[in-house]
């Protein structure tokens, strides 16, 4: 293949990556083309590569994610790309990010195994909402009496995350301080945000409605 070929698939994925709004795999990619002139996968990766060099010095860049890639501000700009948006950076309680860092270190782990270690009750609302979220999900059930649910994260958790896998996850030896872990799993969210409300035992604060962060805001 001629790099004039090469150039026209990079500005065909960067395209169809402006479009989407959401991350595509290197498969999604390469069937937009006809079977006839479908790329390899070697020169779709090619492709991603260029596309990739083309951000540099940019205000976006080329991120690889669970799902696929997807062109998205650069972190240093969000402070200014949020003030196009009304809305106030999304808040959760300290309780809902103690009980996704426990369920993204140690899955896959029951509600009770999460109860046991903050010594609190897991309200069910927190559940739900990472449910609805879809960042966690029911992967089978603990062979104990009472066949608890077993839960662990999934592929838009690391998407919402801007992690391409749970090793980009922050090194933790062992579980430790449980505040000290939302800390931690909140330096890979990207824009502003927030843990808020009640103290880390308090399983009554609510969950605002997501906003898409600035910084993982797909270019349009």
């Amino acid at each position: 293949m001629n790099s004039d070929e090469l150039v026209k698939i990079q500005a065909i994925v960067e395209a169809a990556l402006l479009a989407a709004g959401k991350p595509l795999s290197v498969e999604q990619l390469r069937d937009l083309f006809l079977e006839s002139e479908r790329p390899t996968r070697q020169v779709m990766e090619q492709a991603m590569e260029l596309l990739g060099n083309a951000c540099d010095g940019r205000g976006f860049e080329l991120k690889q994610v669970a799902s696929g890639y997807r062109l998205q501000v650069r972190e240093e700009f969000a402070p200014w790309v949020a003030r196009l948006f009304e809305e106030k950076p999304q808040r959760y309680s300290r309780a809902l990010l103690e009980t996704l860092a426990l369920i993204a270190y140690r899955q896959p782990i029951t509600r009770g195994e999460i109860e046991e270690i903050r010594g609190v009750t897991v309200s069910s609302n927190i559940i739900r909402t990472l449910l609805e979220r879809e960042w966690v999900r029911v992967v089978g059930h603990r062979d104990v009496p009472g066949r608890p649910a077993m839960y662990a994260t999934t592929k838009q958790f690391l998407d919402y995350f801007n992690l391409a896998g749970l090793d980009e996850l922050p090194a933790l030896s062992e579980v430790r301080d449980l505040e000290e872990i939302g800390r931690e799993i909140e330096k890979n969210m990207q824009g502003e945000i927030e843990a808020d409300g009640p103290s880390p035992d308090s399983e009554a604060a609510e969950v605002q409605e997501p906003v898409e962060s600035p910084s993982e805001q797909t270019i349009h």
